[in-house]
C-alpha cells in the first residue's frame, strides 16, 4: 500500500523539528488522543484551502470519476487491524514535493526556538503543539513510522514522504499503485506502535471524533474493515445554529476544536447580526493564556468564513488588544472571491470589525457585572493585553478603564469605580504609581504622602501601564495622577495619624540654602532639586517633569533603543536627618558632596537603577559609615 518505485536518500529534519520529535516520542503525555484530532484538523484545513482556491480556479476540484477527484470534499479514517495501520485521508489541496519538505521537515515560523523551550517546561504541552500548528508531529506518539502520500490539486506528480522519527525523512515519487489511489489530496498512513493498537477500534475512533472533531465542516467517514463507510461527525457550522439548540458542552467542543485547546472557554459570545450586513459570530475567551500572546505581530486568530467557506484566519477581525479571542465570523454578504489583500481595505469588513469589537467589549461588561468570578479569570489571564486598548482605542477607552482591575495599596484588585467610592475627604484625583513589580512599588518612598493620608493608590506593574498612563486620562471626571511625575500637593487631604500630622512641625533644613548646595554638588546629574511634598520618612526620591514622559516609560524605551533618558528631578525631604546634616556641613564641601551624591544614589537604587559609579558609591558609603562609628 505504501511502497515507492524509487529510493531516496534520507534528508535531515530542521534542528527544532528533531528536538520537537524527541520531546514527543519520549514524553510522558498521557493524552495521546490528540494525534487524531490534529490530523483531522489538518485534513480539514486542506479541504478549506482547496475550496478557497477553487473559487478562482474551479478546475482544481476536477470533474473526473476517479476516487477523490470530482467528489465532495471529505475526510476518511481507515483502520486496518491486519496491517496495524491507521489511515487519515482527505481529497483537499494536497502537497507537491517541496511543500512536503517545507511543511513536514521544517517549522517555517518565527519563535520556533522559544516555542520548543516553552514546550519542555509546559504541563499542557499537547495543547501548545496544536496551537503552534505542528500537530502533525503528535502522530509520532502513537506511530513508529509515518508515510504521507500526496498529490497537489491540478498536478500530475504524486509524492511519498516517509519517516520513522529520529533525525530525518525520505521523499520519492509514489508507486503506480499509490498514485492511482491518491487522485488528489493527502493520505497519511500511521504504522501504529503495539501500545497504540486501540486506535484501530472503531468505537475509539468514534469517541475521539465525537469529542474533538464533531464540528469539522467536512464529512468525516469511518471506513471499517467490514461494512459500508459511514459519516461519524455532524459536519455542520455550529455558529449558524440557534443558541437555543446548543448546550454548554456543544460550545466547549466547538471552542476546543477551533482553538486546538484543552481548557474550557471562560466566556462565549454567539449571535447573528441582521440588517445592512448579515453575519454570524461565535467567539470565545480562553481561560488560559495562549503561548503566543505577546508575539510582536499581535495577530488575532479569529477565522473569517463567507457563507460557510473558510477564507482566512489572518483578517484582523478584532483589534490587537483582543488578539486572545478565538472563534469564527461568517459573512453572508462578502464576495467569495475576495482576496486576502482586499480584506484590509474592504469597507464592509471594516464595519463588521467595529461592530464585533464593540459587542465583545459590551459582553465583557455584562460578564463583569453578572459573573465577577469568571470575569476575574479573564482579567487575570489577559488584563495586561486588554489595557493596550486604553492606549490605542480612544473610542472604547472609558469602557476599558471601567473593565480594568488594578492591584492597589489596599492589597486587592479593584475597579476604578470602587477606588472613587472610597475617596478621602477633599480627594479629587485617582493616584497611581508605575514600576516593574508590585513588591517594589509597595516599598516605593513616593507612596509616603498618600499612605499618611490613607489614600488608595493604583500599583501598575505591566509594561503597557507606562504607555497608557503617558496620555492624559480621567475616569468619571476624576483625573488620573502619577505619584512619580510633576508636582504633588495633598495638603487639603487630612492625615490619618495625628502623630504623623505633628511631624510637619519638626525642624527642617533651610530650603533655599540646602537646595543650592545640593544642586552645586550634583551638577549636571539632575535637571533640578526640589523640596518634596511626597516624602514623610525617606530622604529623597527621583521624579519626572510633568510635561515629559514618565521615568518608567523612558526606562522601557531606552531598553529598546527607542529614546534617550532625560535627567530626573531629585526631590528631598527637608526634615530628614541626612538632609539637615547637609545644611550643618556646608563648611565642608567634601562632606556636602558625599551626602548629596548619597541622596541621589539611594534614590536611584529605590528606583531599581544602579548608581552611575557603583564602586564609588560603595567607597563613599563605607567612608561615611566608618566616620559615624568613629
Amino acid at each position: 500500500m505504501t511502497s515507492t518505485d524509487t529510493t531516496a536518500p534520507t534528508q535531515p529534519f530542521q534542528a527544532e523539528v528533531s528536538e520537537l520529535l524527541h520531546l514527543i516520542v519520549h514524553s510522558v503525555y498521557s493524552e495521546t488522543d490528540i494525534f487524531l484530532r490534529e490530523l483531522v484538523s489538518n485534513a480539514s484545513d486542506a479541504c478549506d484551502k482547496l475550496r478557497y482556491e477553487a473559487i478562482a480556479s474551479p478546475a482544481l476540484l476536477g470533474e473526473g470519476e476517479g476516487e477523490g477527484e470530482g467528489e465532495a470534499l471529505k475526510i476518511r479514517i481507515i483502520p486496518n487491524k491486519t496491517a496495524g495501520t491507521l489511515v487519515i485521508a482527505d481529497n483537499g489541496i494536497g502537497m507537491e514535493r517541496q511543500e512536503l519538505i517545507d511543511h513536514l521537515g521544517t517549522i517555517a515560523r518565527s519563535g520556533t526556538k522559544a516555542f520548543v523551550s516553552k514546550l519542555k517546561e509546559a504541563k499542557d504541552g499537547l495543547g501548545l503543539i496544536g496551537q503552534f500548528g505542528v500537530g502533525f508531529y503528535s502522530a509520532f506518539m502513537v506511530a513508529d513510522k509515518i508515510v504521507v502520500i500526496s498529490r497537489r490539486a491540478g498536478e500530475s506528480d504524486v509524492w511519498t514522504w516517509t519517516s520513522s522519527g529520529g533525525s530525518g525523512f525520505e521523499i520519492a515519487r509514489a508507486s503506480d499503485e499509490d498514485a492511482a489511489r491518491v487522485v488528489r489530496g493527502t493520505e497519511i498512513v500511521l504504522h501504529l506502535k503495539d501500545d497504540a493498537k486501540k486506535y484501530l477500534e472503531t468505537y475509539e475512533i468514534e469517541r475521539i471524533v465525537g469529542a474533538y472533531s464533531d464540528n469539522i465542516l467536512f464529512p468525516i467517514e469511518l471506513v471499517p474493515g467490514e461494512g459500508e463507510p459511514r459519516q461519524i461527525n455532524s459536519a455542520g457550522a455550529l455558529w449558524q445554529r440557534s443558541k437555543s439548540e446548543l448546550t454548554a458542552e456543544d460550545y466547549k467542543k466547538a471552542y476546543q476544536q477551533i482553538n486546538s485547546a484543552f481548557d474550557d472557554p471562560a466566556m462565549t459570545l454567539h449571535y447573528r447580526a441582521e440588517g445592512r450586513y448579515s453575519y454570524a459570530v461565535l467567539l470565545f475567551a480562553p481561560s488560559t493564556k495562549p503561548f503566543d500572546l505577546f508575539e510582536p505581530n499581535r495577530k488575532g486568530r479569529v477565522k473569517l468564513y463567507v457563507r460557510r467557506v473558510f477564507i482566512t484566519d489572518d483578517a484582523d477581525l478584532l483589534p490587537g488588544y483582543l488578539r486572545f479571542i478565538r472563534g469564527v465570523v461568517d459573512s453572508e454578504d462578502l464576495p467569495l472571491n475576495i482576496s486576502r489583500e482586499m480584506l484590509q481595505n474592504n469597507p464592509q469588513l471594516a464595519q463588521i470589525r467595529k461592530a464585533v469589537a464593540t459587542r465583545f467589549v459590551s459582553e465583557l461588561e455584562s460578564l463583569a457585572e453578572k459573573d465577577p468570578e469568571n470575569f476575574a479569570k479573564i482579567w487575570d489571564a489577559f488584563g495586561a493585553v486588554l489595557k493596550e486598548g486604553i492606549y490605542e482605542d480612544f473610542e472604547r477607552r472609558e469602557k476599558l478603564l471601567a473593565l480594568s482591575r488594578f492591584t492597589t495599596t489596599s492589597g486587592e484588585k479593584r475597579s476604578l469605580k470602587q477606588v472613587i467610592a472610597d475617596f478621602k475627604q477633599n480627594q479629587t484625583e485617582i493616584y497611581y504609581l508605575v514600576g516593574d513589580s508590585i513588591e517594589r512599588l509597595k516599598s516605593n518612598p513616593r507612596l509616603e504622602a498618600a499612605t499618611a493620608r490613607g489614600i488608595e493608590v493604583l500599583l501598575l506593574s505591566d509594561p503597557v501601564d507606562a504607555f497608557w498612563t503617558s496620555m492624559p486620562s480621567e475616569f468619571e471626571g476624576k483625573p488620573l495622577k502619577s505619584l512619580s511625575q510633576g508636582d504633588l500637593n495633598l495638603d487639603l487631604i487630612p492625615r490619618v495619624d495625628e502623630a504623623d500630622e505633628a511631624k510637619k512641625d519638626e525642624p527642617a533644613a533651610d530650603e533655599a540654602a540646602t537646595i543650592a548646595v545640593i544642586k552645586a554638588a550634583l551638577g549636571e546629574r539632575v535637571s533640578d532639586v526640589k523640596a518634596s511634598t511626597r516624602l514623610t520618612s525617606a530622604a529623597s526620591c527621583l521624579v519626572a517633569d510633568s510635561q515629559g514622559p514618565s521615568r518608567e516609560l523612558e526606562r522601557i524605551l531606552s531598553q529598546q533603543n527607542r529614546g534617550m533618558r532625560t535627567k530626573p528631578i531629585l526631590e528631598i525631604n527637608l526634615r530628614h536627618p541626612l538632609v539637615t546634616a547637609i545644611t550643618r556641613a556646608q563648611a565642608s564641601s567634601e562632606v556636602v558632596d558625599d551626602l548629596s551624591l548619597l541622596l541621589l544614589e539611594q534614590a536611584q537604587i529605590l528606583d531599581s537603577e544602579l548608581p552611575e559609579d557603583p564602586a564609588a558609591f560603595a567607597a563613599r558609603l563605607n567612608q561615611l559609615v566608618l566616620q559615624g562609628l568613629g
